[in-house]
């Protein structure tokens, strides 16, 4: 065999063949981590192009993404830095890509806020909950607080944007809807009355509790709603503090008290 020329120039041909591309392995590893290819920079943009990142600051990703991110332009993980960036502040969705040679480009979706969600959370327009620095909100931002049990957050966000259609006309705004264990429903308006839903024959969870021949939640609220105009020409300006919307066939009222009277109304 080893008298065989043209077995031994196959040999020689392919241990030059092997070296070759152990040096051009080599090479490949030597260039790519080269300082130069180091990642310094993360460009920020909106993935919406009409409007701009409100609550994402590059201040908050980089705190965010502080220590986690771990390769170069070749070697990092696009998946794994979604992951970490979608886990900074306000950051709903990201996309990530390469722009050569030491810079990823950053496509964000923000958080929308809808409203405040028990105690230290907001709940965004998708019904999703997050958590995120309150103080970043602009001032002038009013959110309504929806309150409820874990798990309940579509369940609240559906009956809030209902109860804002219904409201509209009216020109009052929900300010606070909170809904029990039990689920049933108390409402806080922008002229300060409390609205008593009782148990929401149409939730989610079944309730043992639940009074037969409650109406359903859309009726309860139609009826008082058609007929609150003429209660407010009728009440001649007094204030009302609650309305109690669980009777099957009107709704009680209880006024705020006159300097030496109080006075509770059915309608």
């Amino acid at each position: 065999m080893w008298n065989d020329a043209r077995f031994l120039n196959v040999i020689a041909n392919a241990l030059a063949v092997l070296a070759a591309f152990v040096l051009l392995v080599a090479g490949v590893l030597w260039l790519v981590q080269r300082p130069v290819f180091a990642l310094t920079a993360i460009e920020l943009e909106s993935a919406s192009q009409e409007e701009p990142l409100s609550y994402v600051t590059p201040e908050g990703v980089r705190s965010a993404i502080a220590g986690r991110l771990h390769g170069n332009f070749f070697t990092l993980d696009l998946d794994e830095a979604r992951q970490v960036l979608e886990s900074a502040p306000w950051v709903r969705r990201a996309s990530v890509q390469r722009v050569w040679p030491n810079t990823i480009k950053v496509s964000i979706e923000e958080q929308q806020p809808l409203a405040f969600w028990n105690e230290n959370q907001m709940i965004n327009t998708w019904g999703e909950v997050f958590t995120a620095n309150l103080g970043e909100l602009a001032d002038d931002e009013e959110l309504p607080r929806l309150l409820g049990p874990e798990g309940a957050e579509s369940l609240v966000v559906q009956r809030y944007a209902e109860l804002a259609r219904w409201f509209a006309p009216l020109t009052l705004q929900v300010r606070r809807i909170e809904l029990s264990p039990r689920y049933a429903w108390m409402v806080d308006l922008s002229d300060g009355m409390t609205l008593n839903l009782g148990r929401d024959p149409g939730a989610d969870a079944p309730d043992p509790h639940g009074l037969p021949g409650a109406l359903p939640f859309a009726a309860r609220i139609q009826q008082f709603v058609q007929v609150w105009p003429d209660v407010v020409r009728r009440l001649e300006g007094r204030t009302v503090k609650e309305a109690d919307l669980r009777y099957p066939n009107g709704f009680a009222l209880t006024l705020a008290e006159l300097p030496n009277n109080s006075l509770r109304k059915k309608h």
